[in-house]
């Protein structure tokens, strides 16, 4: 933990401009290929009728990519401790291109779907290059709003949510063709802007191993179990609410997307908010006041209220509530994780938190084939949120780096 503390680029004076330069080239990257990730969930609608889909099936399509972007980010951040951003993030996203133009000639097969859907999660896997990026440039006192502000990157599921359908009323292939383009400008851009702090800690141990180290932490399991709980239900809710609007509500498959973009441009907004607010106070306090707003809101949503305008304040301030915590989250990560490990670190956080956003889809899509309702998916989550509340609280509070000098004290926010 000394080698971090030394090595930290933040104890030094200002923040440098390259600091500001990263922090937006990798927002924007994060943002992109998330786009990019969620292309399917948007028009899963249109996938279930050409191709005749039960709920469940149109779920494992929308969640497949889910899967495999969770569990990418294991090795993909393992890989950017050694390599660096520099190389990863211009090269998951030029290979991002591949699937996204491929969902053109796979859309009328339901098993080249998902074959292109396990393809296209290596988009979800940039969120693992990202943080150890803004994690080597900022400061401890700064840390958490600029982990938060590139936590907004997740409003690329806003961002495919609003306009896939959208785009995709003026020609069926057009939403991927502009995705397509978009991902070779910026991996082209980010080849020349992307740049790793000089100096930063590369570990020479094989992927293996730093992996190996990394899971044994316990705070590893313990912020993975929390980030599952918020991550996880953003996730989710991504993918999942235009399913839910349109089959329980009746929604158009345009108003359903606009909702489902209104309550994921919150998480993204309440996400560096997250991140501030860790700044000043213990992140595990924020994380659990967070989780319990978000517990409430889903028992209300657990009733069925009407959507106007029980519903969707319910769905807003779950929205909020699991925002604030992905960003409080990792927050906390930053501070017990020494800076060689936070990309082994982070993805291993981050495939459990994505794999927090496989199930919930699965699980609604099955309860509502067999029960047809979703109030026990959202008691289900209820609980969850609660339970991480409680433990956030109880024992995150004194969480602290394996191995730091007990007189240090306890982590502060």
């Amino acid at each position: 933990m000394e080698t971090a503390v030394k090595e930290s680029p933040a104890r030094v004076g200002a923040v440098p401009s390259a600091a500001y330069r990263n922090l937006v080239m990798a927002t924007v990257g994060f943002g992109l290929t998330f786009w990019a990730w969620n292309l399917i969930a948007p028009l899963a609608g249109d996938y279930k009728g050409r191709l005749g889909l039960t709920s469940f099936e149109q779920s494992l399509l929308v969640a497949v990519p889910v899967l495999v972007g969770s569990l990418g980010r294991i090795p993909v951040g393992a890989l950017t401790d050694r390599y660096g951003a520099r190389l990863m993030f211009p090269l998951v996203s030029a290979l991002t291109v591949l699937p996204v133009l491929l969902l053109i000639p796979a859309r009328d097969s339901y098993g080249a779907m998902l074959v292109v859907g396990f393809l296209l999660g290596l988009g979800g896997t940039t969120f693992a290059i990202g943080i150890p990026l803004v994690n080597s440039w900022f400061p401890p006192a700064k840390r958490g709003l600029a982990l938060g502000v590139f936590g907004m990157g997740m409003g690329g599921v806003a961002l495919s949510g609003y306009f896939t359908p959208r785009i995709a009323a003026h020609g069926d292939n057009l939403p991927f063709l502009v995705v397509a383009g978009a991902l070779v400008v910026y991996a082209a851009l980010a080849a020349v802007l992307v740049s790793d702090r000089p100096g930063r800690p590369v570990p020479a141990t094989s992927l293996a191993r730093r992996l190996g180290t990394a899971g044994r932490l316990r705070v590893t399991w313990e912020l993975s179990a929390l980030y599952a709980i918020g991550f996880g239900g953003i996730v989710a809710f991504g993918v999942y609410l235009p399913t839910y609007l349109k089959t329980w509500y009746g929604l158009a498959p345009t108003d359903a997307g606009t909702r489902a973009a209104g309550f994921a441009l919150v998480t993204v907004v309440f996400r560096p908010i997250g991140g501030w607010l860790s700044d000043r106070l213990h992140p595990a306090l924020v994380t659990a006041a967070a989780l319990g707003l978000a517990a409430l809101a889903a028992i209300v949503q657990a009733f069925d209220p009407t959507l106007a305008p029980v519903g969707t304040i319910a769905l807003l301030c779950m929205a909020a509530g699991l925002g604030t915590a992905s960003g409080s989250v990792f927050a906390l990560v930053s501070q017990v994780t020494p800076q060689a490990q936070v990309g082994s670190v982070t993805g291993i956080v981050g495939a459990m938190g994505g794999l927090g956003g496989f199930v919930p889809p699965l699980v609604m899509g099955a309860i509502y084939s067999a029960k047809e309702s979703y109030s026990i998916g959202f008691m289900l989550l209820s609980d969850l949120a609660l339970a991480g509340c409680v433990y956030a609280y109880g024992r995150m509070r004194s969480a602290r780096p394996e191995g730091a000098d007990t007189a240090r004290g306890p982590l502060s926010g």
